[in-house]
């Protein structure tokens, strides 16, 4: 990129930035390009990329920045991203984040860790809605929370309410305890377990 172009990229992008009044804004990455395609336009960071929305930090191997104000935001390989405010640590192989919604979809090994919960989840799809703190798994889910393991298929975290709910064979281990049913919801707060459907489960005295 000459230097005449970079000039008027970096032009564009702190245009862009001044109508986010209220969002706080900034990248960097060792290396960055823009483009333009049917009047889109994509800024591209590769190679040690970060971006930071408001309390969220973003880092990849490469980001692109579309939409109107810079409102998605497209993360690929090695991806990792903090919440701060609410302490939320996730990785992934892609990302994809709506900074209007504030929704971001996570594909690939994914794993999303609430640390004021003490709650980790892992599956090949997860879809977390900042706004109403729920999150959704799919495909090959794993929750951990102190001695317990949940596994399922389909999985909605409810943050707030510190309940999740799961279907699609789900099973809870509790300690030596194990509990199987057609849809499980677990109370992360007290550890309690309730069921529906085809019930069956084995207790260690």
């Amino acid at each position: 990129m000459n230097k005449k172009n970079f000039l008027l990229l970096m032009f564009f992008i702190c245009f862009g930035l001044q109508y986010i009044a209220a969002n706080t804004f900034s990248f960097r990455a060792d290396r960055m390009s823009g483009s333009r395609a049917l009047g889109r336009e994509t800024t591209i960071l590769i190679g040690n990329a970060e971006v930071r929305s408001d309390n969220l930090i973003l880092r990849a191997d490469r980001i692109e920045i579309q939409g109107e104000n810079n409102r998605y935001i497209e993360c690929i390989g090695n991806v990792w991203g903090h919440e701060e405010e609410k302490n939320i640590l996730f990785s992934t192989d892609r990302l994809r984040y709506d900074r209007r919604l504030k929704i971001a979809r996570l594909e690939g090994n994914s794993s999303l860790e609430d640390r004021q919960n003490q709650v980790v989840a892992r599956s090949r799809f997860i879809e977390y809605d900042d706004t109403n703190e729920v999150a959704a798994f799919q495909i090959a889910v794993r929750l951990f929370k102190d001695d317990m393991v949940c596994r399922s298929e389909y999985a909605i975290y409810h943050r707030r309410q510190k309940m999740l709910d799961l279907s699609g064979f789900p099973v809870v281990y509790k300690s030596e305890d194990e509990f199987r049913a057609d849809r499980i919801r677990v109370d992360l707060e007290t550890d309690d377990v309730i069921m529906e459907g085809s019930v069956s489960g084995t207790i260690i005295n």
